[in-house]
Protein backbone atom coordinates (compact mmCIF):
# COMPACT_ATOMS: atom_id res chain seq x y z
CA UNK A 1 0.00 0.00 0.00
CA UNK A 2 1.46 3.40 -0.96
CA UNK A 3 2.14 5.93 1.77
CA UNK A 4 -0.59 8.56 2.28
CA UNK A 5 0.03 12.17 1.29
CA UNK A 6 1.58 14.48 3.85
CA UNK A 7 -1.14 15.96 6.07
CA UNK A 8 0.63 19.33 6.05
CA UNK A 9 1.80 20.10 2.51
CA UNK A 10 -0.51 17.62 0.73
CA UNK A 11 2.13 17.23 -1.97
CA UNK A 12 4.86 14.83 -0.89
CA UNK A 13 4.21 11.34 0.38
CA UNK A 14 4.25 10.94 4.15
CA UNK A 15 7.49 9.47 5.50
CA UNK A 16 6.29 8.89 9.06
CA UNK A 17 3.41 9.07 11.48
CA UNK A 18 4.19 11.16 14.53
CA UNK A 19 4.40 8.73 17.45
CA UNK A 20 1.95 10.59 19.68
CA UNK A 21 -0.46 12.36 17.35
CA UNK A 22 -0.49 9.81 14.53
CA UNK A 23 -0.24 12.68 12.02
CA UNK A 24 1.26 11.55 8.70
CA UNK A 25 3.99 13.95 7.55
CA UNK A 26 6.76 14.07 5.00
CA UNK A 27 10.29 14.51 6.33
CA UNK A 28 10.45 18.22 5.46
CA UNK A 29 7.15 19.08 7.15
CA UNK A 30 8.01 17.00 10.21
CA UNK A 31 11.29 18.88 10.69
CA UNK A 32 9.53 22.22 10.26
CA UNK A 33 6.90 21.21 12.83
CA UNK A 34 9.57 20.00 15.26
CA UNK A 35 11.48 23.30 14.98
CA UNK A 36 8.26 25.30 15.41
CA UNK A 37 7.45 23.38 18.59
CA UNK A 38 10.90 24.03 20.05
CA UNK A 39 10.53 27.72 19.13
CA UNK A 40 7.18 27.81 20.92
CA UNK A 41 8.73 26.17 24.01
CA UNK A 42 11.49 28.78 24.13
CA UNK A 43 9.27 31.80 23.44
CA UNK A 44 6.29 30.78 25.58
CA UNK A 45 8.57 29.85 28.46
CA UNK A 46 10.66 33.02 28.05
CA UNK A 47 13.73 30.85 28.29
CA UNK A 48 16.23 32.78 26.16
CA UNK A 49 15.94 36.59 25.97
CA UNK A 50 17.15 38.46 22.92
CA UNK A 51 20.86 39.14 23.08
CA UNK A 52 21.55 36.06 25.19
CA UNK A 53 24.89 34.30 24.75
CA UNK A 54 23.88 30.65 24.99
CA UNK A 55 26.24 27.86 25.98
CA UNK A 56 24.99 24.62 24.42
CA UNK A 57 26.08 21.56 26.36
CA UNK A 58 27.52 19.48 23.50
CA UNK A 59 28.18 15.80 24.16
CA UNK A 60 28.19 14.57 20.57
CA UNK A 61 25.06 12.46 21.21
CA UNK A 62 21.76 12.72 19.41
CA UNK A 63 20.02 15.03 21.89
CA UNK A 64 22.69 17.72 22.13
CA UNK A 65 23.31 17.46 18.38
CA UNK A 66 19.64 18.02 17.57
CA UNK A 67 19.43 20.83 20.12
CA UNK A 68 22.44 22.65 18.66
CA UNK A 69 21.14 22.25 15.10
CA UNK A 70 17.63 23.49 15.94
CA UNK A 71 18.90 26.48 17.93
CA UNK A 72 21.28 27.35 15.10
CA UNK A 73 18.27 27.40 12.75
CA UNK A 74 16.24 29.49 15.20
CA UNK A 75 19.02 31.82 16.38
CA UNK A 76 18.25 34.67 13.92
CA UNK A 77 14.58 34.69 14.98
CA UNK A 78 15.41 34.46 18.67
CA UNK A 79 18.21 37.02 18.50
CA UNK A 80 20.72 34.84 20.35
CA UNK A 81 24.29 33.71 19.77
CA UNK A 82 25.56 30.19 20.41
CA UNK A 83 28.71 28.73 21.95
CA UNK A 84 29.29 24.98 22.04
CA UNK A 85 30.73 23.78 25.36
CA UNK A 86 31.86 20.16 25.61
CA UNK A 87 33.03 18.33 28.72
CA UNK A 88 35.83 15.76 28.66
CA UNK A 89 35.04 13.46 31.58
CA UNK A 90 38.14 11.35 31.00
CA UNK A 91 36.48 8.08 29.92
CA UNK A 92 38.95 6.04 27.89
CA UNK A 93 37.70 4.50 24.66
CA UNK A 94 34.49 6.53 24.73
CA UNK A 95 34.84 10.26 25.18
CA UNK A 96 37.50 10.80 22.50
CA UNK A 97 35.15 9.52 19.79
CA UNK A 98 32.26 11.61 21.12
CA UNK A 99 34.42 14.76 21.20
CA UNK A 100 35.49 14.07 17.62
CA UNK A 101 31.81 14.20 16.63
CA UNK A 102 31.40 17.51 18.47
CA UNK A 103 34.41 18.98 16.66
CA UNK A 104 32.98 17.91 13.29
CA UNK A 105 29.68 19.58 14.17
CA UNK A 106 31.37 22.79 15.27
CA UNK A 107 33.37 22.97 12.04
CA UNK A 108 30.37 22.18 9.84
CA UNK A 109 28.09 24.71 11.54
CA UNK A 110 30.84 27.31 12.08
CA UNK A 111 30.11 27.52 15.80
CA UNK A 112 32.81 28.26 18.41
CA UNK A 113 33.68 25.25 20.56
CA UNK A 114 35.28 25.13 24.01
CA UNK A 115 36.25 21.86 25.73
CA UNK A 116 36.71 21.70 29.50
CA UNK A 117 38.13 18.61 31.23
CA UNK A 118 37.46 17.05 34.61
CA UNK A 119 41.20 16.51 35.06
CA UNK A 120 41.86 20.26 34.80
CA UNK A 121 38.92 21.38 36.92
CA UNK A 122 38.94 18.75 39.64
CA UNK A 123 42.54 18.27 40.67
CA UNK A 124 43.34 15.44 38.29
CA UNK A 125 40.20 13.37 38.86
CA UNK A 126 38.72 11.77 35.75
CA UNK A 127 35.76 9.40 35.55
CA UNK A 128 38.09 6.47 34.96
CA UNK A 129 39.97 7.44 38.14
CA UNK A 130 36.69 7.77 40.03
CA UNK A 131 35.62 4.33 38.84
CA UNK A 132 38.91 2.82 40.03
CA UNK A 133 38.60 4.59 43.38
CA UNK A 134 35.05 3.35 44.00
CA UNK A 135 35.46 -0.16 42.60
CA UNK A 136 36.19 -1.78 45.96
CA UNK A 137 33.92 0.39 48.06
CA UNK A 138 30.52 -0.87 46.99
CA UNK A 139 29.97 2.39 45.10
CA UNK A 140 31.09 1.33 41.64
CA UNK A 141 27.50 1.51 40.45
CA UNK A 142 27.35 5.17 41.41
CA UNK A 143 29.65 6.42 38.65
CA UNK A 144 26.71 8.19 36.99
CA UNK A 145 25.96 10.00 40.26
CA UNK A 146 29.53 11.30 40.44
CA UNK A 147 29.57 12.16 36.74
CA UNK A 148 26.22 13.95 36.78
CA UNK A 149 27.26 16.27 39.60
CA UNK A 150 30.74 16.96 38.25
CA UNK A 151 29.50 17.40 34.70
CA UNK A 152 27.01 20.02 35.82
CA UNK A 153 29.78 21.95 37.55
CA UNK A 154 32.12 21.57 34.57
CA UNK A 155 29.47 22.86 32.17
CA UNK A 156 28.92 25.87 34.42
CA UNK A 157 32.66 26.58 34.44
CA UNK A 158 32.87 26.20 30.66
CA UNK A 159 29.89 28.50 30.11
CA UNK A 160 31.44 31.20 32.30
CA UNK A 161 34.72 30.79 30.45
CA UNK A 162 33.07 31.72 27.12
CA UNK A 163 31.04 34.58 28.61
CA UNK A 164 27.68 32.85 28.30
CA UNK A 165 24.57 34.28 29.96
CA UNK A 166 22.50 31.09 29.69
CA UNK A 167 23.06 27.34 29.50
CA UNK A 168 20.92 24.90 27.49
CA UNK A 169 21.01 21.11 27.66
CA UNK A 170 19.49 18.44 25.45
CA UNK A 171 17.26 16.66 27.97
CA UNK A 172 14.18 15.36 26.15
CA UNK A 173 10.79 14.31 27.52
CA UNK A 174 11.88 10.71 28.04
CA UNK A 175 14.88 11.88 30.08
CA UNK A 176 12.60 14.02 32.23
CA UNK A 177 10.12 11.19 32.80
CA UNK A 178 12.93 8.78 33.72
CA UNK A 179 14.33 11.27 36.22
CA UNK A 180 10.92 11.76 37.82
CA UNK A 181 10.51 7.98 38.20
CA UNK A 182 14.00 7.68 39.69
CA UNK A 183 13.28 10.39 42.23
CA UNK A 184 9.99 8.78 43.24
CA UNK A 185 11.60 5.36 43.56
CA UNK A 186 14.41 6.78 45.70
CA UNK A 187 12.08 8.93 47.76
CA UNK A 188 14.17 11.97 46.89
CA UNK A 189 11.87 14.76 48.04
CA UNK A 190 14.43 17.49 47.36
CA UNK A 191 14.79 16.62 43.71
CA UNK A 192 11.06 16.06 43.31
CA UNK A 193 10.55 19.61 44.55
CA UNK A 194 12.95 20.94 41.90
CA UNK A 195 12.25 18.48 39.09
CA UNK A 196 9.45 20.17 37.15
CA UNK A 197 9.54 23.08 34.75
CA UNK A 198 11.71 23.96 31.83
CA UNK A 199 14.86 24.78 33.76
CA UNK A 200 16.30 26.76 36.64
CA UNK A 201 16.40 30.55 36.92
CA UNK A 202 20.00 30.75 38.11
CA UNK A 203 19.75 31.08 41.86
CA UNK A 204 22.74 31.93 43.99
CA UNK A 205 24.71 33.39 41.10
CA UNK A 206 24.52 30.26 38.92
CA UNK A 207 23.76 30.82 35.24
CA UNK A 208 20.14 30.24 34.16
CA UNK A 209 19.60 26.82 32.57
CA UNK A 210 16.84 25.51 30.35
CA UNK A 211 15.84 22.43 28.37
CA UNK A 212 14.25 23.44 25.04
CA UNK A 213 13.62 19.76 24.12
CA UNK A 214 11.74 19.23 27.40
CA UNK A 215 8.52 18.24 25.57
CA UNK A 216 10.10 16.43 22.60
CA UNK A 217 10.00 12.63 22.71
CA UNK A 218 13.17 10.62 22.19
CA UNK A 219 11.62 8.98 19.12
CA UNK A 220 11.06 12.34 17.45
CA UNK A 221 14.55 13.54 18.36
CA UNK A 222 15.92 10.48 16.55
CA UNK A 223 13.60 11.08 13.58
CA UNK A 224 14.69 14.73 13.33
CA UNK A 225 18.35 13.69 13.34
CA UNK A 226 17.58 11.15 10.61
CA UNK A 227 15.76 13.53 8.28
CA UNK A 228 18.32 16.30 8.80
CA UNK A 229 21.12 13.78 8.24
CA UNK A 230 22.91 14.87 11.39
CA UNK A 231 26.25 13.36 12.35
CA UNK A 232 26.24 12.23 15.97
CA UNK A 233 27.89 9.72 18.29
CA UNK A 234 25.57 6.89 19.31
CA UNK A 235 27.54 4.53 21.54
CA UNK A 236 26.48 4.12 25.16
CA UNK A 237 28.83 5.22 27.93
CA UNK A 238 30.83 2.31 29.32
CA UNK A 239 29.51 3.06 32.84
CA UNK A 240 25.84 3.40 31.85
CA UNK A 241 24.84 -0.31 32.09
CA UNK A 242 25.28 -0.24 35.87
CA UNK A 243 23.29 2.96 36.37
CA UNK A 244 19.97 2.98 38.23
CA UNK A 245 18.51 5.06 35.38
CA UNK A 246 18.42 1.92 33.24
CA UNK A 247 15.80 0.38 35.52
CA UNK A 248 13.67 3.53 35.32
CA UNK A 249 14.03 3.46 31.53
CA UNK A 250 12.84 -0.14 31.34
CA UNK A 251 9.86 0.65 33.55
CA UNK A 252 9.00 3.68 31.44
CA UNK A 253 8.99 1.56 28.26
CA UNK A 254 6.50 -0.83 29.87
CA UNK A 255 4.30 2.07 30.95
CA UNK A 256 4.46 3.65 27.48
CA UNK A 257 3.50 0.37 25.82
CA UNK A 258 0.35 0.26 27.96
CA UNK A 259 -0.31 4.01 27.77
CA UNK A 260 1.35 5.91 24.89
CA UNK A 261 0.93 9.24 26.66
CA UNK A 262 2.80 8.04 29.78
CA UNK A 263 5.97 10.05 29.07
CA UNK A 264 4.27 13.41 28.68
CA UNK A 265 1.83 12.60 31.49
CA UNK A 266 4.79 12.17 33.83
CA UNK A 267 6.46 15.35 32.57
CA UNK A 268 3.31 17.40 33.13
CA UNK A 269 2.80 15.75 36.53
CA UNK A 270 6.26 16.98 37.57
CA UNK A 271 5.34 20.51 36.51
CA UNK A 272 2.24 20.44 38.72
CA UNK A 273 3.69 18.54 41.67
CA UNK A 274 3.19 20.33 44.99
CA UNK A 275 4.76 19.11 48.23
CA UNK A 276 3.31 19.59 51.69
CA UNK A 277 5.08 22.39 53.60
CA UNK A 278 6.56 19.86 56.02
CA UNK A 279 8.12 17.92 53.12
CA UNK A 280 9.72 20.86 51.35
CA UNK A 281 13.52 21.07 51.53
CA UNK A 282 15.11 23.83 53.56
CA UNK A 283 16.23 26.95 51.67
CA UNK A 284 19.65 26.50 50.10
CA UNK A 285 22.69 28.32 51.42
CA UNK A 286 26.26 28.66 50.19
CA UNK A 287 28.89 25.94 50.09
CA UNK A 288 31.47 26.58 52.81
CA UNK A 289 34.32 25.77 50.39
CA UNK A 290 33.54 27.13 46.94
CA UNK A 291 30.55 29.40 47.56
CA UNK A 292 28.20 27.44 45.30
CA UNK A 293 24.53 27.11 46.15
CA UNK A 294 24.17 24.15 48.52
CA UNK A 295 21.51 22.54 50.69
CA UNK A 296 24.17 21.44 53.22
CA UNK A 297 27.53 22.70 54.43
CA UNK A 298 29.19 21.40 51.26
CA UNK A 299 27.77 21.49 47.75
CA UNK A 300 27.48 18.13 46.04
CA UNK A 301 30.57 18.61 43.91
CA UNK A 302 32.82 19.49 46.86
CA UNK A 303 31.35 16.66 48.95
CA UNK A 304 31.99 14.09 46.23
CA UNK A 305 35.53 15.31 45.61
CA UNK A 306 36.27 15.42 49.31
CA UNK A 307 35.18 11.80 49.71
CA UNK A 308 37.38 10.76 46.81
CA UNK A 309 40.38 12.65 48.17
CA UNK A 310 39.93 11.01 51.56
CA UNK A 311 39.80 7.60 49.92
CA UNK A 312 36.32 7.17 51.37
CA UNK A 313 33.88 7.56 48.44
CA UNK A 314 31.06 6.16 50.55
CA UNK A 315 31.04 9.43 52.47
CA UNK A 316 30.56 11.42 49.30
CA UNK A 317 27.00 10.37 48.51
CA UNK A 318 23.95 9.14 50.32
CA UNK A 319 23.77 8.99 54.11
CA UNK A 320 27.51 9.49 54.44
CA UNK A 321 27.08 13.16 53.53
CA UNK A 322 26.31 13.76 57.22
CA UNK A 323 29.83 12.79 58.15
CA UNK A 324 31.30 15.25 55.66
CA UNK A 325 29.08 18.11 56.77
CA UNK A 326 29.89 17.58 60.44
CA UNK A 327 33.63 17.67 59.76
CA UNK A 328 33.47 21.31 58.78
CA UNK A 329 35.38 23.10 56.00
CA UNK A 330 39.12 22.38 55.98
CA UNK A 331 41.45 24.31 53.72
CA UNK A 332 41.91 24.00 50.00
CA UNK A 333 41.99 20.36 48.95
CA UNK A 334 43.35 18.65 45.87
CA UNK A 335 39.97 18.15 44.21
CA UNK A 336 38.48 21.58 44.84
CA UNK A 337 37.33 23.49 41.79
CA UNK A 338 39.93 26.13 41.01
CA UNK A 339 37.52 28.94 40.14
CA UNK A 340 34.72 29.52 42.69
CA UNK A 341 31.30 29.56 41.06
CA UNK A 342 27.76 29.23 42.30
CA UNK A 343 25.97 26.01 41.52
CA UNK A 344 22.33 25.07 41.78
CA UNK A 345 21.89 21.65 43.35
CA UNK A 346 21.56 19.30 40.36
CA UNK A 347 18.17 17.87 39.55
CA UNK A 348 19.20 16.21 36.27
Amino acid sequence: MPAPPCASCHKARAALRRPRSGQALCGTCFCAAFEAEVLHTVVAGRLLPRGAVVAVGASGGKDSTVLAHVLRELAPRLGISLQLVAVDEGIGGYRDAALAAVRRQAARWELPLTVVAYADLFGGWTMDAVARSTAGSGRSRSCCTFCGVLRRRALEEGARLVGATHIVTGHNADDMAETLLMNFLRGDVGRLARGGGLGSPGEGGALPRCRPLHLASQKEVVLYAHFRRLDYFSEECVYAPEAFRGHARDLLKLLEAARPSAVLDLVHSAERLALAPSARPAPAGACSRCGALASRALCQACALLDGLDRGRPRLAIGKGRRGLDEMGPPGLHRGQVQTPASEAVPSF
